[in-house]
């Protein structure tokens, strides 16, 4: 997986009041855990924004007061309204320990389907992976171009070596289905998509009491 340069700088004050003024500064507070100490911090909103606002996934080198940490992000806050950046929160990860990231699913190839009048429906862009630092993928490769109206591939068609999968095999990620079908795949995707993000903070919360996904406590934002 690529590696990102990003700087921080400590934060003096902690608490609400100086978070808005941060924010109004175009800077978003972070927080930083795993490693030795929790330590808060602010990063500038458009460096960070280039992380997150793409579809692809990176290791973190964040630099804060000119100390390296290999890091995670871990949760995003937003707006409810206008989608601004609130606060961060990374993990400080450690080469051989495993960690728990969304990785992004790539199809690939045209379905045989599509030319009997298919739709190829996409449920699942993202699952959660488990594995050590040096086997974590850029991103999930799927080739559809067998699928035939009705057929579908699943979590446990996805690469299996190296990598522990934090879903249910049956789950399925792609399928071809017809055009009558297509709305109804379509609320089964937002339901599912809303059904995982429960599940991944309710993982998150369980890993991190483990000592794994990170491997912290997980940590409630002060602002």
């Amino acid at each position: 997986m690529k590696t990102v340069a990003l700087s921080g700088s400590p934060r003096e004050n902690v608490g609400k009041a100086n978070a808005k003024r941060l924010r109004r500064e175009g800077k978003v507070p972070a927080v930083i855990y795993g490693g030795k100490e929790q330590k808060h911090f602010y990063v500038n909103a458009i460096e960070f924004g280039k992380l997150i606002f793409t579809p692809d996934v990176f290791f973190i080198n964040l630099t804060i007061d000119g100390e390296q940490h290999n890091a995670i992000i871990q949760g995003v806050q937003y707006h409810p309204v206008t989608d601004e950046i609130l606060h961060v929160d990374f993990y400080e990860y450690k080469e051989g320990q495993p960690i728990v990231m969304r990785i992004p699913v790539r199809v690939e190839g045209v379905p045989k389907g599509i030319q009997k009048g298919g739709i190829l429906a996409v449920k699942i862009r993202r699952v959660r992976i488990k594995t050590l630092p040096k086997f974590m993928p850029d991103e999930l490769h799927l080739d559809v171009s067998d699928l035939d109206i009705g057929d579908s591939l699943k979590i446990e068609d996805l690469p299996q070596e190296n990598v522990e999968y934090l879903a249910r095999p049956e789950n399925v990620v792609v399928g071809v289905v017809t055009t009558r079908g297509a709305a109804a795949e379509a609320l089964d995707e937002e339901e599912e998509e809303e059904e995982e993000a429960a599940e991944g903070a309710e993982g998150a919360e369980g890993e991190a009491a483990e000592g794994e996904e990170g491997g912290g406590e997980e940590q409630k934002s002060e602002e």
